[in-house]
């Protein structure tokens, strides 16, 4: 490398910190902001396609930032940042580079136990799984970007996106032309087995396949003193319920991940009555391909063996939903990167991905990007609860930090 390139990269090199370091400066500035807003959303959680005031709500603090925004069907908000660098936009108006920054919005069917003074004031709904995190990340991120638009050599795409919870949300954006003209996506979940202060980004599968499943069950009701006279379809659920681990603990092998849980089971109308009929649903997590194609034709048939064992009657309907989640090497590389320059080394996760699945991953079936998780875990606030428990809670210093980093990657990526 001759010595004026040296000097070029040492220049580049130190325009980059400068940018890092006012990044991190702006992220401190509204840390309060980016907190409160959290709390504000964490008070109001509406469940999945239901989230019509958090959608008003977010439209006005985007219109309040002076930030153009379109409401798409269902709940969703796509939004524009444009760059006033000098190459950001071509004669025709064209964008040099799009890059889309995504938040979830919708909450779960969670009664919330925390009791924390800003605890939901829907009964029976929660935030609790850091979606209102996510939503004051981004409009941290959008108040960083809108200060530093001469950084920007491209245009920034936000998407608040509805009903990540049931599976639906990602398509539904996808089909209202979220991704059109898009390079790139980046998107951020807030996690619970993550230490604080640090951040996973690592390449390839991320994120299980999810899939699910419910099993109507049909037996014969009788007086609960008569139990020879019918076939109760309440000791079929609880047969299927056990039938059903056999699937992980005895159909697949002990290296490759598999999860199957029933989350609901309802059967019956009164304690002295012989329920006739019953159904469970569910979800099925896996890994890799192989076992997901497997699996609705091996549930098929222990469904079936166990409701022929009672003289009873099933039926199962499966459901795909979404494909393992799966950062691409290079945008993966990117946010690492990203992560150091404004935190070290040291803040770079190792976390190894989890059977937990997010729709986020349609969006990278269509454009390469990257999904991160930010630690929030931290025994000393009392954040050690997992995703969906009615416990949960985050560390909230570190919402500055997934706020930077959005900030951070999107303005890498336009560089480039």
């Amino acid at each position: 490398m001759s010595s004026a390139e040296k000097a070029k990269k040492k220049q580049r090199n130190q325009e980059c910190c400068k940018v890092s370091e006012e990044i991190k400066q702006r992220a401190a500035d509204i840390e309060k902001e980016i907190i409160a807003e959290r709390r504000y959303f964490h008070k109001h959680p509406e469940l999945s396609l239901k989230e019509t005031e958090t959608a008003n709500a977010l439209c006005w603090r985007l219109a309040s930032m002076g930030i153009e925004y379109t409401r798409v069907p269902g709940n969703g908000i796509i939004a524009t940042i444009k760059g006033t660098a000098p190459d950001a936009y071509d004669a025709e108006g064209n964008p040099r580079r799009r890059i889309a920054l995504r938040s979830d919005i919708d909450a779960l069917p969670v009664t919330e136990l925390t009791g924390a003074p800003y605890a939901s004031e829907n009964e029976g709904v929660m935030h609790a799984c850091g979606h209102d995190c996510h939503m004051s990340m981004l409009l941290g991120a959008a108040r960083i970007l809108l200060g530093m638009t001469d950084e920007i050599h491209g245009e920034v795409r936000l998407l608040f996106q509805p009903a990540e919870e049931c599976s639906v949300g990602s398509r539904m954006m996808i089909k209202a032309g979220a991704l059109d003209g898009v390079d790139t996506i980046f998107g951020t979940h807030i996690w619970s087995e993550v230490d604080a202060g640090t951040i996973s980004c690592a390449p390839g599968q991320r994120m299980a396949n999810t899939d699910w499943f419910r099993i109507d069950i049909k037996g014969v009701s009788a007086h609960g003193s008569m139990p020879h006279k019918g076939v109760d379809a309440v000791v079929v659920a609880a047969e299927i319920v056990v039938a059903l681990q056999v699937l992980v603990s005895r159909d697949i092998s002990p290296f490759e991940p598999l999860v199957v849980t029933v989350g609901e089971i309802h059967g019956g109308e009164a304690r002295n009555i012989m329920a006739g009929s019953a159904y469970l649903t569910g979800t099925i997590r896996t890994w890799s391909d192989k076992t997901r194609k497997a699996m609705p034709e091996r549930l098929e048939h222990l469904i079936q063996r166990s409701a022929k064992a009672f003289n009873a009657k099933a039926k199962l309907t499966y459901q795909e939903g979404n494909a393992g989640l799966s950062n691409d090497s290079e945008c993966a590389e990117r946010c690492r990167k990203s992560v150091v320059k404004l935190f070290g080394e040291e803040a770079v996760s190792d976390y190894e991905g989890t059977l937990a699945g997010e729709d986020f991953s349609e969006y990278l079936d269509i454009v390469p990007g990257v999904f991160v998780f930010l630690g929030c875990r931290n025994p000393d606030v009392d954040a050690v609860y997992p995703q969906h428990s009615g416990y949960y809670t985050v560390d909230e210093s570190v919402l500055k930090n997934g706020a930077a980093l959005a900030a951070q990657y999107a303005i890498d990526f336009l560089a480039e």
